[in-house]
């Protein structure tokens, strides 16, 4: 296909310190150069390369374990500063200064986190003590092992269904009864009377919820220490902010679903599996007529209060010093409310029961059930460090210092582990705990300390007294703590602006985890963003480009108005890795924006037949004026330079591409150069063997060199004539 060089009438300045003015031009010739002006004699440029280390893998082995193994005081102490992040800030810590926002910071966030507890373990299907116990085990030893001063680790709630889930599967198998008393109900009532061995042990349903919760618990610590030991990290890059974002908003709808038989008084199994948030809604629909409306009206009366405060909290946040605590007063008066008026004897409402004080014994995971729940765990163990890695560097970036990703996922690993000796489920950080941290004046990680001593009074003294809390207001406060992430199709307008890609991975990424379910969806998401990105690879865009006057800038003519095109030599880019997914793309898109040279060659040899036929034959003596001139006149261009600034990489096929589209071409005198190919490409080439060592100068370093070595060779031969004819594939 010809290149069109008609012009438009208007002036147009591209956003750069380059104006292109606009000049006519005919519509059928290509602009011309003047070569004693713009193609003034350009040298080659010649740089050698850095000569190689000749490095043997078994040495490099040796030496790297000799390195790791040398031990001296110096390296000692590093290690266990390094591992132990408190002994390098604790001894600086400015008391003076610091001491007061992190004492008011700790004790929000730890008022915060009882009631917040408290719920949560009903999401995982624990008893309401032992989310106390995992948010206190969390918040101290994060302050250990923590690298950020102010992310709040504790209960996360994707994480606590994503627990739950495991646990109702497993309670399942072991032929507990789901039936009439949910798991996750917590209450140690006269139904739940089912006892299963393990481990040589009687346990009922309660113990055995917790030992399945802790051992996926201790699973996914195992798999975030594994990831920071061998330096994975990077495993979080795949998960982008769409995605996130998408799987805690489906994520999202399914514990809302789960929450949403609490706040009507239903006793109903927890579905699980494949489509558990529509089959939820089924039951609960079935079972409307069996609505306790005691705890119907409470949960209205909860939701009209903590809503409206909610929505005060985030709207005046810059003028109060510290959040409401909304949800500690709403905790105090529904306990208060429910144990004198005796809500359970008189309607039968479900409360949280007994909430013993103290520390059970600590007691290790069961080992019989690693084989099946390992695979829960991984997903579990990637959200948790990938929410607590992003955290943590968007507010180290805010607050004006760094993390260490790879010690992060040790504090997380760590916060999983060691509690889940001590009866406790997976933690991670949360961004609305961060936020209220952040914003009531954190300065280090010492507020952590202040969050878990709260928490210890609540166990120690006052978890008793919210024996009869009901279990509608918990719910309550769980579904109010979504808001933020349901808030989020607030921000779709602004997403599709931006990238529309992200909002199509957000999109199937939140059907996904709401429809199907939350492990299902995070893969889902995974595997649909990593096809988007070979979408964007597979077709790039490619362009011929133009140079600006007066310099040596080379654009997109379709981008960009007033370049000048160089007659007789077509500048080609191509804008994605060149590999065995986009190979044929690059092929048909060269052929379509210059010409088919397989198409040309086939004419050639059709008009040379033509002509010897017509020669040979007697017949009136009329030769085919047509093929003689497609056989002997010349093509329109005689070069053909790709810019290969935006190739990343070549693979075999990409190799074998360029090859073969170099090989067609010059079977009909077109020469084909390379331009301003990265050290990798050049390397690849090399090894490639796509020149030989004389032809070495079809590399360039630059597209204008490129492009001068073509006029100069063309000059020398003196064989161009433009005659306007194309071959186009067209």
């Amino acid at each position: 296909m010809s290149l069109k060089n008609k012009e438009q009438d208007d002036q147009y300045s591209p956003p750069s310190r380059i104006h292109l003015e606009h000049e006519e031009e005919s519509c059928n010739d290509f602009q011309q150069f003047e070569t004693n002006d713009q193609c003034r004699p350009y040298p080659r440029i010649h740089l050698e390369p850095q000569e190689k280390p000749d490095t043997n893998f078994k040495q490099f082995v040796i030496k790297k374990l000799e390195k790791s193994c040398q031990c001296s005081s110096t390296k000692a102490r590093n290690i266990i500063f390094g591992f132990l992040p408190v002994l390098q800030w604790l001894p600086k810590y400015n008391l003076k200064k610091n001491i007061l926002g992190d004492v008011m910071s700790g004790l929000i966030v730890g008022i915060l986190l009882v009631p917040q507890s408290i719920a949560y373990s009903l999401l995982a299907g624990q008893e309401p003590v032992y989310g106390l116990y995992t948010s206190f085990f969390a918040s101290f030893i994060y302050f250990l092992l923590g690298t950020s001063r102010h992310i709040s680790v504790g209960i996360f709630g994707v994480l606590c269904l994503m627990i739950g889930e495991v646990v109702d599967r497993e309670l399942y198998k072991a032929g507990y009864d789901t039936a009439h008393v949910a798991p996750s109900l917590g209450v140690v009532s006269n139904e739940s009377t089912l006892l299963s061995q393990t481990s040589g042990k009687i346990c009922d349903k309660s113990c055995y919820a917790i030992i399945v919760g802790s051992t996926v618990t201790f699973m996914a610590g195992v798999y975030q220490v594994a990831m920071g030991f061998f330096q994975v990290g990077f495993v979080s890059v795949y998960l982008s902010d769409a995605l996130l974002s998408g799987f805690v908003t489906g994520a999202s709808f399914t514990v809302l679903t789960s929450q949403a038989k609490y706040l009507l008084g239903l006793s109903l199994p927890r579905s699980s599996g494949v489509g558990s948030l529509i089959t939820t809604w089924i039951h609960i629909f079935r079972n409307i007529h069996k609505t306790n409306i005691c705890d119907l009206i409470t949960s209205l009366l909860c939701l009209l209060v903590l809503l409206p405060t909610k929505e005060l909290n985030e709207r005046f946040k810059s003028k109060l010093k510290a959040p409401i605590p909304t949800e500690l007063f709403v905790v105090v008066a529904a306990t208060l409310a429910s144990h004198f008026g005796k809500l359970n004897e008189k309607y039968n409402t479900s409360i949280a029961g007994h909430i013993p004080t103290g520390f059970m014994p600590p007691k290790a995971p069961d080992w019989n059930l690693i084989p099946n729940v390992a695979v829960d765990a991984i997903a579990i163990s990637i959200i948790g460090f990938a929410i607590t890695v992003s955290l943590s560097e968007m507010f180290a970036k805010k607050h004006g210092y760094t993390v260490k990703a790879n010690q992060e996922m040790y504090a997380i690993g760590f916060c999983n582990i060691i509690p889940s000796f001590f009866h406790c489920f997976a933690t991670s950080a949360a961004l609305a705990k961060t936020l209220v941290k952040e914003s009531t004046g954190c300065q280090s990680q010492l507020s952590g300390v202040v969050t878990a001593l709260v928490l210890l009074l609540v166990l120690l003294v006052i978890a008793p007294l919210f024996y009869s809390l009901q279990k509608s207001v918990l719910g309550v406060i769980t579904i109010v703590n979504l808001r933020g992430a349901l808030r989020k199709f607030k921000d779709l307008p602004e997403m599709w602006r931006i990238s529309r890609m992200d909002t199509v991975i957000w999109f199937v990424t939140m059907l996904s985890s709401a429809l199907i379910s939350t492990e299902i969806g995070l893969l889902v998401g995974v595997c649909f963003s990593m096809f988007c990105v070979i979408l964007r690879t597979q077709k790039p865009t490619t362009s011929l480009l133009g140079v600006v006057e007066e310099s040596e800038i080379f654009e997109s003519m379709s981008a960009y108005k007033n370049l000048q095109a160089k007659s007789g030599i077509k500048i080609f880019r191509f804008v994605a890795p060149l590999y065995y997914i986009n190979k044929e793309y690059f092929k048909s898109s060269l052929y379509k924006k210059t010409l088919n040279p397989v198409l040309v060659k086939a004419a050639q040899k059709k008009a040379a037949k033509k002509k010897i036929k017509k020669e040979t034959a007697t017949l009136s003596g009329i030769r085919d004026e047509v093929s003689v001139q497609l056989s002997h006149d010349p093509l329109e261009f005689h070069t053909i330079v790709v810019d290969c600034s935006a190739i990343q990489f070549l693979d075999t096929a990409g190799i074998h591409t360029l090859k073969e589209v170099r090989r067609d071409y010059e079977a009909i005198g077109i020469q084909v150069l390379l331009a301003q190919c990265n050290p990798p490409v050049r390397d690849s080439l090399a090894r490639g063997e796509y020149c030989k060592k004389e032809e070495e100068n079809l590399l360039f370093y630059s597209v204008y060199e490129a492009m001068t070595f073509a006029e100069d060779s063309q000059n020398q031969k003196d064989i161009y004539v433009p005659n306007g004819l194309s071959f186009s594939s067209d």
